[in-house]
Order: structure tokens, then sequence, then C-alpha cells
């Protein structure tokens, strides 16, 4: 998951430690990617590794991928006998080489998605697929939304990292590019967070761009504040679930 449009802030032993539910959450998109073994499979976005090595254990041969140099060092460290590489999937320099292009939870993050892509399309060999899953339009909104509403005047529009597409605009890019779209799919997967901090854990892995800027006591007070006006939309049974908002897409290069 983890394009970071600036510097790298990703904390991989946290990522590890309390965001687990990103790889596993991944594991029926392996399913949809349905990989054959001895394919060349690029999984970009590949955070700590975890859905790397479950790829590579169907008998692929499988690279990763990510921006992050925390995450990409974690997941050498975890699996030593993978390939990953830090590498800008905006950038990528691959021409015709992958018989499929996998990426979970991670281009939500990376701007402009044309570029992307297009960059994309170019690394895969012809007929080859791309299989993804990432923030959809209404992506964690009622979090954000009352972030930004305690943030207030400090807030420009600018500190809101990701990319949350409609299908219409997202599968419209795609075949704008080249591909043909087989399967497009907008979706609500309510998510729980790890325990009675979880929704903490949460901004203070993912959304700490939206209160950049905020000495410590005041950001300990908006924190505070946010969990307290969203915690009857989003607490239940003592588990804090993020209201995520999904899209997946396959396309085929034709």
């Amino acid at each position: 998951m983890t394009n970071r449009v600036q510097k790298d802030s990703w904390n991989a032993h946290l990522y590890d430690e309390k965001h687990a539910f990103v790889s596993r959450f991944g594991w029926d998109l392996v399913e949809l990617l349905a990989p054959r073994a001895g394919e060349r499979i690029l999984d970009l976005g590949c955070g700590t590794g975890d859905l790397a090595n479950k790829l590579h254990h169907q008998d692929v041969n499988i690279i990763g991928i990510d921006k992050s140099e925390n995450m990409v060092q974690q997941a050498q460290n975890k699996y030593p006998r993978l390939t990953f590489q830090v590498e800008d999937a905006v950038n990528m320099t691959y021409i015709n080489e992958f018989d499929a292009v996998f990426s979970n939870a991670t281009l939500h993050w990376v701007k402009p998605p044309q570029k992307t892509l297009q960059s994309i399309y170019d690394a895969l060999k012809l007929g080859g697929r791309f299989v993804a899953e990432f923030g959809g339009k209404g992506n964690v909104q009622t979090i954000t939304d009352e972030i930004i509403r305690q943030v207030g005047n400090h807030y420009q529009p600018e500190q809101f990292p990701w990319y949350y597409p409609n299908i219409a605009e997202y599968t419209t890019l795609m075949e704008q590019v080249g591909f043909r779209v087989t399967h497009a799919q907008h979706f609500d997967r309510p998510t729980p967070l790890t325990g009675e901090q979880g929704l903490r854990n949460w901004i203070e892995m993912f959304a700490t761009s939206l209160i950049e800027g905020i000495t410590v006591e005041k950001r300990e007070s908006i924190l505070t504040t946010v969990e307290k006006n969203v915690r009857g939309a989003l607490y239940r049974n003592g588990v804090w679930l993020a209201d995520y908002k999904r899209i997946r897409v396959v396309g085929i290069k034709e």
C-alpha cells in the first residue's frame, strides 16, 4: 500500500504490528489474480512483503516494489530470498516484462493516476493483466471529514494525500491508456482496527499529513475530539471499524 507523495514517513514495524489487516484483506485479491506457475508478476506497492511471499509460494517469479525504503527494507529482512526494490510506480521503466501487475491498497496513494496506469500498461506483456484494489470514492470519509473539521483553518487541500476515484472515472482512465476492463467493483468494507487505540493508530499510521504543522498538544486534543465525535458511527461492540470503500479492477493489455 504504500506510495507517499513526499518524504518516507512509513513506520514499517508499526505497520506490521498494528495494520497487518492490509495484507490479510489482499488474500482474496490474490485469488482474483489467479497466478499460474512460472508467471512473472510485479507486486506494486509491496509494503512489508507478505503478499509477495504468498505469491512466491504459488510458484511465480515475483518482484516487489515500493516507494518507501523503510517498507522495502522490512520486506527484505522478512523474506530474504525474494526480490524487493525501491521504485516509484509513476516512473517505472519496465517494458513488456510481466504477465501480471498486482497491487493491493496502494494506488490511492499514487498521483497522477493516468501516468501511473500508463507505466503499469507499459510494464505488461501483450495479453497481461492488471489486478488491483485500493480506496475508492468515500473511503474513510467519516474519519477524514472529522479530522479536517477539527484542524480547521490550519488545513489546506494539498495536505490530502489520497486519490479516491469512482468506478466511471478510474475505468475511463484505464481504457484511455489501452486496457480492456474486464472487472470493476466499488464496495463497502467496514474494517476492524486493532484495540481501543485502533482509530488513533490508524490516523498516526496513514493520515499524519492532515495534521502536519500542528503542535503536539493541539494534535492530542484533535485526536481525542475525533475519537469522541466519530465513536457513534464507527465503534461497535468494543471495536473500531474504519469506513473503508474499495475499488477492485481487472484490466487486460491489448
